[in-house]
């Protein structure tokens, strides 16, 4: 099984596990939480309902109060008296002591003109004949206006009645304390963060709300008519949400609007809402690790199971490889040993046929010499390979001694020292001083290493590094050799390929591609094992292991 395999066998269980502990958690936590929370909603509006009713009657109270009193005052005076500045300015002041609701009073006559006043603005003979709410009071007797500015140049309100006498009809007014009415609005929000006012039937604010500006997209669902009692509903204003209750006022059509952050009103459920997560969370975190350790042990102990079994298949497969190549290799050197030996012996005859005089003669004689030089050297070549064949092929028992594998690494690299200082190549050395002795055979390892070093000079070519390095394996016990090279690396097709014989990136002519076989043959026998690690344009690593034996 590969290893994405188990992965994936690791996923399914840890799912599986999670799916039948989680789920049941998850879902009693939700319906639980969804319970209480629509319960507490639903709660919560029923109290800013009962808000808005309660703070409707204290409005509708507080205008019908300032109209019966202005009708009072206005059926409890003669015209004559109430025509009277000072007569008037006596009844404001005398008002003012026990309420600062009214700041002015006016008299004004069916003409429009104001016959007397009494307060703080020059307003004496203004005519409000064109005035809307003039008309307005004409015609209904009394009059509860909208905010205006008027002659006085800012929002105000006002409450005017009419009274007849005389034949004549005579309106009295009074301004209303803007403060005193915003204060008794905006008075007794559900908390801190509440808000109340009234908005006309064109939705214009008719009282000053406690933080700035409102958008009218707020109440705009109250607006479209008159409905009895209070509603209720929830609006997302920029990045908070609150809860808008609205209802119509008895005395005057203006709507009053309160607003609570849900912030505040909430703030029991949030407690709860994160003591729930909380819990849930707690019991998630320890299912969801308890469960990951478990699938983790399983997967892990799979892991090492099957990476011995690819690793000991794959070893079976490269010594089956070299056992059948060795044989080959025997059979083909053999083969190819006898003819190399005759073309040997007829190149020396020919050698020997040019130094006779007549043939020198010859204007050819330089063409057969370079000719039999070149059979000679290619036989000499093909002999090495021959060489190098037999012994590919041949089984024989490594020589056990005591070794200090740091003496024979450094003793093995002084033979290319020349190599080395001609490419400007540098030698890193990373010896461990307290390494302990082995029990293997110091030839053959010397030429594992020469194959390495070799190899790792060709890949630089000029001007790099080769570091080596050695210790003790902490996963296995063993003696480990790392050479590593900052040359070109090598890409996924070579790695593949790599430790097969007669396998070379080498130009023709330069290598036989037998060098990184034999050396794997000869670790394999060793009892150690050889791994590589190479990455494009950073270079390639080569471990060598190797077994701490000692005699019994």
């Amino acid at each position: 099984m590969s290893v994405f395999g188990l992965k994936d066998l690791g996923t399914k269980i840890a799912i599986t596990a999670l799916g039948f502990s989680l789920i049941p958690l998850i879902a009693l936590g939700v319906t639980m939480y969804s319970m209480f929370s629509s319960t507490y909603h639903s709660k919560v509006q029923a109290n800013i309902a009962t808000l808005a009713e309660n703070k409707r009657q204290g409005i509708d109270l507080f205008l019908r109060e300032q109209v019966s009193q202005l009708r009072t005052l206005a059926y409890s005076h003669t015209i004559e008296d109430l025509s009277s500045p000072e007569t008037l300015e006596n009844i404001l002041t005398t008002m003012q002591l026990s309420s600062k609701t009214f700041i002015d009073l006016g008299l004004i006559n069916e003409e429009g003109v104001h016959v007397s006043y009494s307060g703080p603005y020059n307003l004496s003979q203004a005519n409000y004949k064109n005035e809307t709410w003039f008309n307005q009071v004409m015609v209904r007797k009394i009059y509860v206006s909208d905010v205006f500015e008027g002659f006085r140049g800012f929002p105000h309100m006002i409450i005017a009645v009419t009274k007849q006498e005389k034949g004549r009809v005579w309106i009295l007014r009074a301004t209303i304390d803007s403060d005193i009415f915003d204060s008794l609005v905006r008075w007794l929000q559900l908390g801190d963060l509440g808000d109340a006012y009234l908005v006309n039937r064109a939705g214009e604010l008719q009282t000053r709300p406690r933080f700035g500006n409102k958008s009218r997209e707020i109440y705009a669902s109250f607006l479209g008519g008159n409905f009895s009692g209070a509603k209720i509903k929830e609006f997302e204003d920029g990045n908070k949400k609150i809860f808008v209750g609205g209802i119509w006022l008895e005395e005057k059509d203006w709507l009053l609007v309160i607003e609570e952050d849900m912030r505040g009103e909430l703030k029991p459920l949030f407690k709860t809402q994160a003591a729930t997560w909380g819990v849930m969370g707690s019991g998630v975190a320890i299912i969801i690790i308890g469960t990951l350790m478990i699938t983790r042990m399983i997967v892990s102990q799979q892991e090492r199971t099957s990476r011995q079994q690819a690793q000991l298949n794959e070893e079976l497969i490269q010594s089956s490889k070299m056992a059948a190549l060795g044989k080959l290799a025997a059979g083909v050197a053999h083969e190819v040993n006898n003819p190399l030996a005759v073309i040997r012996e007829k190149a020396g005859w020919m050698r020997d046929l040019l130094e006779e005089e007549d043939v020198k003669a010859s204007p050819n004689f330089q063409e057969f010499e370079d000719a039999v030089n070149k059979i000679e050297q290619h036989v000499e070549r093909a002999g090495n390979v021959v060489h190098r064949m037999l012994g590919f092929a041949r089984r024989m028992e490594p020589v056990c001694n005591d070794l200090f594998i740091n003496d024979v690494i450094k003793q093995t690299a002084a033979f290319l020292d020349n190599e080395v200082k001609f490419r400007n190549i540098e030698m890193v050395w990373k010896l461990a001083p307290d390494l302990p002795t082995i029990q293997s055979d110091a030839s053959q390892i010397q030429q594992v290493i020469l194959n390495l070093f070799n190899n790792a000079i060709d890949a630089i070519g000029r001007n790099g590094h080769i570091t080596v390095t050695t210790g003790v394996d902490a996963a296995s016990k063993m003696l480990s050799i790392v050479i590593r090279d900052d040359g070109p690396g090598m890409d996924k097709e070579v790695q593949g390929r790599i430790f097969d014989p007669f396998f070379t990136t080498k130009k023709v002519g330069e290598g036989t591609g037998l060098g990184l076989s034999i050396s794997y043959s000869i670790i394999s026998k060793l009892g150690g094992s050889i791994r590589f690690e190479s990455e494009v344009g950073k270079g390639t690593e080569f471990t060598i292991l190797l077994p701490v034996k000692h005699h019994e």
